[in-house]
């Protein structure tokens, strides 16, 4: 059990970083629908990591694997090519991903299976 959890969350890691690269590309493109589209994805791979693990943790691989990729597409290459340019789409892009990040983190888990959620039963 331990390994299969530890391979989700390694999946959902890689599945990150796919996610920030095609994001990146996407969001550049067309915008602002693709600004849309790609936060749109980084949103359902973020909650959908939450509820497919029950846990925190189920958020923050997805979202490390999608930090490192836009990092390394943010420092460019040495001779000038890079993806993202500075520009206000770009910076929407990544603050927005990280804010829905942190809201998913922050979301409530599962409730558990007396359907009370705290002690009012709120």
């Amino acid at each position: 059990m331990r390994a299969a959890r530890g391979a989700a969350y390694a999946g959902l890691a890689v599945l990150g970083a796919v996610v920030g690269a095609a994001g990146a590309l996407v969001q550049g493109a067309w915008f602002p629908g693709g600004l849309l589209l790609a936060l749109a994805a980084c949103a359902g791979l973020f909650y959908g990591g939450l509820r497919a693990t029950g846990t925190q943790l189920g958020v923050v691989a997805p979202g490390a694997g999608w930090l490192v990729a836009v990092v390394l597409l943010y420092l460019g290459r040495p001779e000038g090519d890079q993806v993202f340019w500075g520009g206000v789409a770009e910076l929407v892009y990544v603050l927005g991903a990280m804010t829905i990040a942190v809201m998913c983190a922050t979301v409530s888990r599962t409730p558990p299976p007396g359907g009370r959620t705290g002690p009012l039963g709120v």
